[in-house]
C-alpha cells in the first residue's frame, strides 16, 4: 500500500498492506486496545506490516510514546480475529485497533511507561471524539475474545484512562468473603450472572451452567474491571462491580 495522510496528527505513517473494506458499517463504534506481546516494538510493527502475517492494526504506540499509523481509520484492519461484542461478530469492521508495545504475559507483565500511556490517552481521546465512540465501547482484546486473548492485561491502567476521559469504569468492590460461583456450579444464580455479563456486552451463552467459557468471560471481566484478583471465580466483589458498571451505563440511567 502507498502512503496515506495520518488521521491522527502526531502519528508517523508506516503503511501495512493488511486491511480491507469495512463491511456494513459507516464508521467504527468500538475502540479496541491490545498489547503486542512481542519482545520488541520494532519487531511487532514489522510483523503488523508484513503481508505474510495477515494481521494489522490502525496504530501502534511505542514505549517512548511515539505513535505510528499503519492503516487508515476508514479501512478495516485485521486485529480482532474471531470475536464478539453485544451480538456483533465482525469486530474488525466496527473498530479501530490500537496495539500498545508491551511484551505482556510471556514477559511477566512489564509496566506500561507513563509516557506511553499519555500518548495512548491522547490518541484514544481523538479517536472517540472523531467517531463518537461511547465510553463503554472502549474495550480490551480480552473483552471481545475471552477464550483466546488476555491483552492488554490486568496491569493496564484503565482507571487512569477513565480519569482522562477515555472508557467506562467504576471503583471495583473490595475483595471480601461471601458466596461465590465457579466452574461446575449451575442454577438460576449462574444464569443471572451470565445475563448481566451479556447485558454489558460480553459474548456468553446464558445456560445456567458455570462452564469453561463462562469462567473465561469472568476472568476477562476481572482483567478489565477488577484487576486485583483474576481467577475466573465470580466472587462477591466481581458481581458487585458488575452491578455498579451496569447501573452506571448511560442507557440504564
Amino acid at each position: 500500500m502507498t502512503s496515506f495522510a495520518a488521521d491522527y496528527g502526531r502519528a508517523e505513517v508506516c503503511p501495512s498492506p493488511n486491511h480491507g473494506e469495512r463491511l456494513e458499517v459507516e464508521r467504527p463504534d468500538i475502540l479496541l486496545l491490545h498489547y503486542t506481546g512481542m519482545p520488541s516494538a520494532e519487531g511487532a510493527q514489522a510483523w503488523l506490516c508484513n503481508p505474510e502475517s495477515q494481521v494489522s492494526s490502525h496504530y501502534i504506540v511505542h514505549e517512548d510514546g511515539r505513535v505510528v499509523q499503519m492503516v487508515p481509520e476508514s479501512r478495516r484492519a485485521w486485529h480482532a480475529g474471531k470475536s464478539n461484542w453485544a451480538g456483533e461478530v465482525d469486530i474488525n469492521s466496527r473498530s479501530i485497533g490500537i496495539e500498545i508495545a508491551n511484551a505482556g504475559h510471556p514477559a511477566g507483565l512489564p509496566d506500561y511507561p507513563d509516557r506511553q500511556i499519555e500518548s495512548v490517552i491522547e490518541l484514544c481521546l481523538e479517536c472517540v471524539e472523531r467517531h463518537g465512540i461511547a465510553p463503554d465501547r472502549v474495550l480490551a482484546h480480552s473483552d471481545v475474545a475471552p477464550i483466546r486473548k488476555v491483552d492488554p492485561g490486568e496491569n493496564f491502567p484503565w482507571e487512569k484512562l477513565h480519569r482522562a476521559g477515555v472508557g467506562h469504569w467504576v471503583a471495583p468492590a473490595p475483595i471480601a468473603g461471601g458466596r461465590f460461583f465457579q466452574r461446575g456450579d449451575r442454577g438460576q444464580p449462574v444464569e443471572a450472572l451470565q445475563s448481566m455479563l451479556s447485558l454489558y456486552g460480553y459474548g456468553i451463552e446464558i445456560s445456567g451452567e458455570f462452564c469453561v467459557s463462562t469462567e473465561a468471560v469472568v476472568a476477562a471481566f476481572q482483567r478489565h474491571f477488577r484487576q486485583a484478583k483474576v481467577d475466573g471465580v465470580a466472587d462477591s466483589s466481581t458481581i458487585e462491580t458488575l452491578h455498579r458498571l451496569l447501573a452506571a451505563l448511560p442507557r440504564f440511567t
